[in-house]
């Protein structure tokens, strides 16, 4: 029996209404009844058992048409779902996927479902109806393997992230119900190819290539649909979860280690990564550091007197595989994020949104690891010997942060005076040394410790750093006192415009 043709639209690769229009993202409302009858014809002939070439033309125009909101009102339903649904090969009954030539059907099914997801409500409650979530994760473990179909999982991915975006009870199934946490754990692993030499580490090639386009994609979409997944993990972790987060960070920390096919990729794909960091458990991210192996240990350390000045530390060792080394602890992930700091600083822009997340990760990790804390001392606050300049001047990363804490947004002030605090171990004497009074003012009074003192954490205690450049500069920070007025309007160290002010209080008192 011959199948019918596709009278509606020419089939063949790529329709002409796709060449014209795959660029429309905004359509004229004189013309909205024909986009519905164009919408409600397409899936007339997609119910059909018409060519494979002919599917794809139909829905490249329906995504196109997808992307307006107003028509898909008529459109949306149940029945027409299913048939996306069912060229997506998201029904249980497809169990596998080996005609290669379907593929095209499912990835444009994919992206229209994302469209019509995304644009519509009835959709989304259909979602829910159709549990569409599980299917979607149930194509994934098919596909999960399988390099040759990065499309497929990269569309299956988005629309998951979608999903999760837009109900909070899709979260919870996929955390519990769906194990999305190791399922997407897995996908990351595969788009990264990675090799594991310990329970938590990973073998990292310098001199690998980056990853494709189609890997870095993938790795973006799981890396967000995982946000989602684990966005209140810090507030429900239980101790038998501790093993997957520990290897999801195993993983991320991976991901900071590689590169995309370009600097914009890179940079969006560690982005990603930053962003599900701050979602593990503070306790978990000690993997984001390994001890050395034996081969590292063994090789030749170069040392700092080697490196320029303007990056050396006194106790950093550099490997010549370019492995950033503390304390016989493997630093990379570390400096990487260190790196994405300084650079998101020097663009000047988007703080809050761009900048905020990581500073707030390498305080909590600052805060819960030693190790992490040292390192990040060492490379911000380096021992102080120029005291001739003020904190802010200059174009170190202790400069950049500096400036920070006087920024017109109270959220990236606060959290980029609170990085530079807890690596002052939260000690007010040693943060005035590195950033002056009227820049700490801020975080001092809101902590309540203008008059010195230190925060409520508790850090060891370590060696004295003081440089003799600032030993012989102290004695004149006596200059910078903090202020009050007193009763009669002049300025006075605060100390004593505060017990005027007391002995007020008391001469009130007594009197009738």
């Amino acid at each position: 029996m011959r199948k019918p043709r596709c009278k509606e639209l020419k089939s063949r690769p790529r329709s002409w209404t796709y060449y014209v229009h795959r660029a429309t993202f905004k359509f004229e409302p004189t013309d909205e009844d024909k986009r519905k009858k164009l919408c409600e014809g397409i899936f007339k002939v997609l119910v059909k058992d018409v060519p494979t070439t002919c599917q794809v033309s139909c829905l490249e125009v329906l995504r196109i048409l997808s992307r307006d909101k107003k028509i898909l009102v008529p459109v949306t339903t149940k029945e027409n779902m299913q048939i996306l649904l069912r060229l997506a090969k998201l029904n249980e009954s497809d169990d596998s996927l080996e005609k290669v030539s379907e593929f095209p059907v499912i990835v444009e099914s994919l992206k229209c479902l994302c469209n019509i997801v995304f644009n519509s409500q009835m959709a989304q409650q259909l979602s829910l109806e159709l549990n569409l979530a599980a299917k979607l994760c149930n194509l994934l473990r098919k596909c999960k393997d399988r390099k040759f179909i990065n499309d497929i999982k990269c569309f299956d991915l988005r629309l998951l992230f979608l999903l999760s975006l837009l109900h909070t009870d899709i979260r919870t199934q996929l955390r519990y119900e769906l194990q999305g946490l190791p399922l997407l754990t897995q996908i990351l692993e595969s788009a990264f190819s990675i090799k594991w030499t310990d329970e938590y580490e990973s073998a990292i090639d310098h001199n690998g290539p980056p990853l494709s386009p189609q890997e870095t994609d993938c790795a973006i979409e799981a890396l967000k649909a995982l946000f989602n997944v684990t966005v209140d993990s810090w507030k429900v972790h239980k101790e038998s979860d501790s093993h997957q987060f520990r290897v999801m960070a195993a993983v991320l920390r991976h991901c900071l280690l590689i590169v995309g096919p370009t600097e914009d990729k890179t940079e969006e794909l560690h982005s990603n990564a930053v962003n599900l960091l701050s979602n593990v458990p503070v306790s978990c991210l000690d993997v984001l550091i390994c001890p050395l192996t034996h081969e590292e240990t063994a090789q030749e350390a170069t040392t700092l007197d080697e490196l320029p000045s303007d990056k050396t530390t006194e106790k950093e060792t550099i490997l010549k595989n370019n492995t950033m080394v503390y304390n016989g602890m493997n630093m990379e992930a570390i400096h990487v994020l260190l790196n994405f700091m300084e650079k998101r600083i020097d663009k000047g822009s988007s703080y809050r949104e761009g900048l905020t997340p990581v500073l707030s990760l390498l305080t909590e990790c600052s805060r819960a690891h030693r190790n992490i804390r040292k390192f990040l001392k060492d490379q911000v606050l380096p021992p102080l010997r120029d005291v001739t300049n003020r904190p802010e001047v200059g174009s170190t990363v202790r400069n950049k942060l500096v400036r920070l804490m006087t920024h017109v947004d109270l959220g990236v002030k606060q959290i980029a005076a609170e990085f530079l605090f807890v690596l002052c171990k939260e000690r007010v004497d040693s943060l005035l040394k590195y950033t002056g009074y009227g820049n700490a003012a801020g975080l001092l009074a809101a902590r309540g410790l203008l008059a010195g003192g230190r925060g409520d954490n508790w850090y060891s205690e370590d060696e004295d750093t003081d440089t003799e450049e600032y030993k012989n500069a102290k004695p004149k920070e006596e200059l910078l006192k903090p202020m009050g007025l007193k009763p009669d309007g002049t300025i006075t160290p605060l100390e004593e415009a505060l017990s005027q002010y007391s002995v007020i209080e008391e001469t009130s008192s007594d009197t009738d």
